[in-house]
């Protein structure tokens, strides 16, 4: 691993800190600040929404701009400026605003590690290259529970805020002086995301992509904390251990998937039978949603496990790009990934408020069975999908 890589790797763990660490606040959010459930969905969602829109711009400043400088730019404004904002919120809306910022900030990262490893190294190796990084990068999952649960309690949430803050800077200068951009693809060819969009075998693997890390990624996210909060009443640190246990297991999954393609000579039926565990996994958490902590925190790891086939199939996807449209390619992969999340975050805000008045279990049963059923609807489109390896 190049230096540069290494340090986008970081940049990486702290953009999978700040879509995760919400989950683990819940408690003392609540207490500070009177933010609720459905505000930190909300808020959550945001920050999943702001990220995924900002793809498209993201997509073209690394074909035209390269990794370097779009990556250090936003993290040092989004990424910093957010977190500072978030340490001094007086109030929910000043936590929407900063996650919002937040998004800004990381929506780069990942996508600037994927686009170097497609134009630098061959492109067999792009799974495994994009497992990997994402692997290592959601170390930041495992720091956003039980290390955070510690530190909120510790040196409280507002101090620990600022010293992300001040990570976040020093990693987007570090960024700026070290990354190095891909020689540029010499082509007379014009190209955005509309012909991306052309073209039909991408469009099988989109409702898949939409739902693909909306159940680990909403689960690990945000719901487990009030999920086994009200059901449970575990505490702060309870519910950071457990998050810490679903961390590892979605680690886990990525490091699994990303050579599965080329042990099994197929990445369409490797992403099927995972998503298919996935949506199984939802539906027995649904149905056994008041089995004991344990059987629960079982579960929710399985759906991390094999929820983990992002990469998978954005190097399915990638197959399918033209060179000159990499960038563009990879981020509205991307784009449709974290959208999903943001948009079920909102939604899922909604639907827990209007069930849990009623019935708190109703509404997690609801909202899990709801993440199954997604996950099985974007598989049935998939199956007809062209299967493509490197």
């Amino acid at each position: 691993m190049r230096p540069d890589l290494i340090l986008l790797c970081f940049a990486y763990v702290l953009s999978q800190f700040f879509r995760a660490f919400l989950a683990v606040l819940t408690q003392v959010l609540n207490t500070d600040l009177g933010a609720t459930p459905e505000d930190l969905a909300f808020a959550s969602g945001l920050w999943f929404l702001v990220f995924a829109a900002m793809q498209i711009p993201v997509g073209a400043a690394l074909d035209r701009i390269g990794p370097r400088l779009t990556s250090s730019v936003l993290l040092l404004i989004g990424g910093g400026g957010g977190a500072l904002l978030f340490a001094f919120a007086t109030s929910p809306a000043h936590i929407n605003m900063a996650m919002a910022l937040i998004g800004i900030g990381c929506s780069p990262v990942l996508m600037a590690s994927y686009y170097i490893f497609a134009r630098s190294y061959p492109a067999a190796q792009f799974a495994t290259l994009a497992a990997l990084m994402l692997g290592v990068g959601s170390v930041g999952n495992l720091v956003a529970s039980y290390p955070m649960a510690w530190a909120a309690e510790t040196i409280g949430w507002r101090m620990s805020l600022v010293a992300l803050a001040a990570f976040s800077a020093v990693t987007a200068i570090g960024l700026g002086f070290i990354v190095k951009d891909p020689p540029k693809v010499e082509h007379d060819e014009k190209g955005s995301v509309l012909d991306l969009l052309k073209m039909p075998a991408l469009w099988l693997l989109f409702p898949l992509m939409l739902v693909n890390y909306m159940p680990s990624g909403g689960i690990r996210g945000l719901w487990i904390g009030p999920y086994l909060s009200d059901v449970f009443a575990l505490s702060t640190s309870q519910i950071g251990t457990a998050s810490l246990v679903m961390g590892m297991a979605m680690i886990a999954g990525t490091l699994l998937y990303g050579p599965a393609d080329r042990i099994f000579g197929t990445r369409k039926w490797v992403i099927i039978v995972g998503n298919f565990a996935v949506a199984l996994s939802c539906f027995a958490l649904a149905w056994w949603i008041e089995a004991g902590p344990v059987p629960a925190i079982i579960m929710m790891s399985a759906i991390g496990v094999f929820g983990a086939s992002f990469p998978v199939i954005i190097a399915h996807a990638r197959s399918f790009i033209p060179p000159h449209l990499t960038g563009r390619g990879v981020t509205l992969m991307n784009l449709f990934g974290i959208g999903g999340v943001g948009v079920m975050q909102a939604v899922s805000g909604k639907l827990h408020g209007s069930l849990a008045e009623t019935s708190p279990i109703l509404a997690y049963q609801t909202l899990f069975a709801l993440f199954g059923l997604l996950t099985l609807m974007g598989v049935m489109v998939y199956l007809f999908s062209t299967d493509r390896t490197d």
